[in-house]
């Protein structure tokens, strides 16, 4: 057994934010109150099935999760991270939209590019090849496989590549640049379609970043 790690940038959950109580039953603020129990809850009886809930929309929460990772709520970090890993247990994805879900209620939130980051990685070969071990920003472990695909999409900004992570059912972790380039250093060449591509192999599959002809291009 072989293992590597790497930890890339954090996800800056930053001090600041608590919970406001609401007195209005109806309004999304005491909706996230309600979640949050719900959520501590379900947590404790195992992972949530959040894919089998579908509660009525109860409207949008001044919520959102930043391109750094970083959780806002009304427009203040919030700085529990266990807090933040409660509510990343019951967040769920419909089309391009983003909710926390409990069994009785649907709030929607705001989230720039991904919900998660991934910031550590470590490899391991256990004799029937490597395998891709990603920690997420709210300490989950993902092992990159046919389930848990890499993607990479190009940055407008600066030329490159983005790669992201799928963690679970339409929920992506983008991996931090320090991944990245630890990514470019265990990639190969193999020929898809009759085109030499550059790309990682992970758990017996094969995900393509960029042909090689091109991949001095986005680095």
């Amino acid at each position: 057994m072989r293992a590597k790690a790497r930890t890339g940038g954090s996800a800056g959950l930053l001090s600041g934010a608590r919970l406001r109580p609401m007195p209005q039953p109806s309004t999304p603020q005491h909706g996230l109150d309600t979640i949050a129990a719900a959520a501590r809850g379900s947590v404790e009886r195992g992972p949530p099935p959040v894919h089998l809930w579908n509660p009525p929309f109860c409207g949008d929460l001044d919520m959102r999760i930043a391109s750094d990772g970083t959780w806002f709520y009304l427009k203040t970090p919030i700085g529990r991270p266990a807090l933040v890993k409660l509510f990343a247990s019951v967040l769920k994805r419909e089309g391009d939209k983003y909710f926390l879900v409990t069994p009785v209620e649907k709030c929607g939130i705001t989230v720039d590019d991904a919900p998660f980051l991934a910031v550590e990685l470590k490899t391991q070969d256990d004799g029937r090849g490597r395998r891709l071990q990603f920690r997420t920003n709210v300490d989950d472990w993902v092992g990159c496989d046919a389930e848990h695909a890499l993607r990479f999409e190009p940055e407008a900004e600066t030329g490159g590549l983005k790669p992201y992570l799928h963690v679970r059912r339409g929920l992506w972790a983008k991996v931090t640049r320090a991944l990245f380039y630890d990514l470019v250093e265990l990639g190969e060449e193999r020929a898809i379609d009759g085109v030499a591509m550059f790309g990682i192999a992970s758990a017996g599959e094969f995900f393509p970043m960029a042909p090689a002809a091109s991949l001095k291009e986005f680095l």
